[in-house]
């Protein structure tokens, strides 16, 4: 598009829609490695999480662009040869493609400074531990901690969530990119080995950029997946430093890669960037994770779509106000509901704890798209049913669409 100088809201949205995928077609039969590269060049990058409730977080951004897909997709294109993806700290714990390596080692060199305090601890008062981990690694690996643990020193008291002096070391290790993730067990622990038994060669032998060209290299595919965006959310994108972040910003606007762009209601001024498309309009509807990149930075969010977000994992349940793990659910291009879903596996149903109402929608419309949205997701996740809705403002409306979808009076 022909950068202008203002944006509509409407407009923003559309860019940031398409930017991030949702304008895409979707594809015709079963899902495959092209349409996980076009995802991944679109995001960026996909965050991680242990959550476990109803999907692991990182399998979410590619079914809300894609629809069902097999996860076994995303796995072998993180943990089998050739790797397209890497695990490591980019928003949060996330899986980076394996091309980013280069501009992401400042943050390596960097962990004895910024790590965790935690990591940081070990490695200043137990250097060596640290090696002691780094040498059984390198003889034994792949290894998660717990095999590595029976054989290291003890202390007593932990850190963090329970962590050992072993988990620790490997997580400085994991930080300062001596080891990396091999894959996963079934229980989501990971599973060390050195990078250059995991990572492929021309991976490691690309140069290393300068700080400077790393910064400015980040800030390129955030503001190419973000489409248009505020400084703050392109530097939240990869976690960048403030200064680096602004230098990089002014460089890629003298560039002509960024365009400075007032949009409808921000405060901020906001950056277009060059490869951003404006649709006519953004189709479909589908769920979204409360770890999609779409919705990473909530103020954002709020100003976009109109839709304040909070995810209420760590609120405690009396206090709650829509419920544990709720996923918003994009209908075209605006936010019309919020749902709180667990998967229970043992029974085979999607549990709908509770389901609520953007102000302003359509109700009934909304309440139709989201049933067929359930049950599309619960056939993806292997379950064989979707329970009406125990609370919220739409339960009512939503348990009927539910029955009419599944073919019940």
């Amino acid at each position: 598009m022909t950068a202008p100088e203002s944006l509509s809201l409407a407009q923003a949205r559309r860019v940031a829609l398409a930017a991030q995928g949702f304008a895409d077609p979707p594809p015709v039969g079963l899902p495959t490695r092209r349409h996980l590269r076009r995802v991944l060049d679109r995001v960026g990058l996909i965050q991680m999480d242990s959550v476990n409730v109803l999907q692991r977080a990182h399998y979410l951004p590619l079914y809300s662009r894609l629809g069902p897909y097999p996860t076994t997709l995303l796995d072998a294109a993180a943990y089998r040869r050739p790797r397209e993806l890497f695990e490591y700290w980019g928003h949060e714990a996330s899986l980076v493609p394996v091309g980013l390596h280069a501009a992401l080692r400042w943050r390596m060199a960097k962990a004895r400074d910024e790590a965790w305090g935690g990591m940081r601890r070990i490695a200043q008062e137990q250097p060596e531990l640290v090696a002691w981990v780094r040498d059984e690694v390198a003889a034994r690996g792949p290894l998660t901690a717990a095999e590595i643990e029976h054989d290291a020193p003890r202390e007593t008291g932990n850190w963090g969530w329970n962590w050992s002096t072993v988990k620790r070391a490997l997580e400085f290790l994991f930080w300062a990119g001596e080891v990396t993730a091999a894959d996963r067990t079934p229980s989501f622990a990971r599973r060390y080995d050195l990078p250059e038994r995991v990572l492929p060669a021309a991976v490691l032998d690309a140069p290393t950029p300068t700080d400077a060209e790393a910064h400015r290299a980040l800030v390129a595919i955030a503001a190419r997946s973000l489409g248009v965006a505020a400084e703050p959310e392109l530097r939240d994108y990869f976690r960048l430093p403030v200064a680096g972040a602004r230098r990089a910003v002014a460089e890629l606007v003298e560039a002509g890669e960024l365009t400075p762009v007032t949009v409808e209601g921000w405060r901020h001024p906001a950056y277009l960037h060059a490869t951003a498309r404006l649709p006519r309009w953004v189709r479909g509807n589908t769920l979204v994770s409360p770890f999609d990149p779409l919705v990473w930075e909530r103020g954002r969010t709020e100003r976009l779509f109109g839709f304040a977000y909070r995810i209420e994992i760590y609120v405690p349940a009396p206090q709650r106000v829509h419920g544990y793990y709720v996923l918003p659910f994009l209908q075209g291009e605006r936010f019309t509901a919020r749902v709180d879903l667990k998967a229970d596996r043992k029974a085979g149903v999607l549990l709908v704890p509770a389901a609520w109402a953007e102000p302003g929608v359509d109700a009934g419309e909304t309440a139709v798209a989201l049933a067929a949205e359930l049950h599309r997701l619960a056939g993806w996740l292997g379950l064989s049913a979707v329970a009406p809705p125990a609370a919220g403002d739409l339960a009512v409306g939503l348990a009927a669409a539910l029955r009419s979808v599944a073919g019940v009076p």
